[in-house]
C-alpha cells in the first residue's frame, strides 16, 4: 500500500498528491491518504467518480480525514 500524508495541505494540494502517487502506481495498487482540509472529501469523492479509480473508504478522526483508494 502507498501512503500520502497530506496533512496541513490546502485544496487542492491532498488531491493532486494522490493523482500523483497513482499515476505512479500498477492497477489493484492501493493508496492511503491523510488530509486536513476539510474541503479534500467532495474533492475525493468527485475524483473517483470521473477517474474510474475506486474509493474504498473514507473516515474523519478529530478533523484528519482519511482516503482508501484502489487504483484501476
Amino acid at each position: 500500500m502507498v501512503e500520502v500524508d497530506a496533512r496541513g495541505l490546502a485544496c487542492p494540494m491532498p488531491l493532486l498528491q494522490a493523482k500523483r502517487a497513482l499515476n505512479s502506481m500498477c492497477v489493484g495498487q492501493r493508496l492511503h491518504v491523510l488530509a486536513t482540509d476539510q474541503g479534500s472529501v467532495r474533492d475525493f469523492r468527485v475524483f473517483a467518480e470521473q477517474s474510474g479509480h475506486l474509493l474504498l473508504d473514507t473516515d474523519e478522526i478529530d478533523g484528519v480525514y482519511s482516503y482508501l483508494m484502489e487504483k484501476q
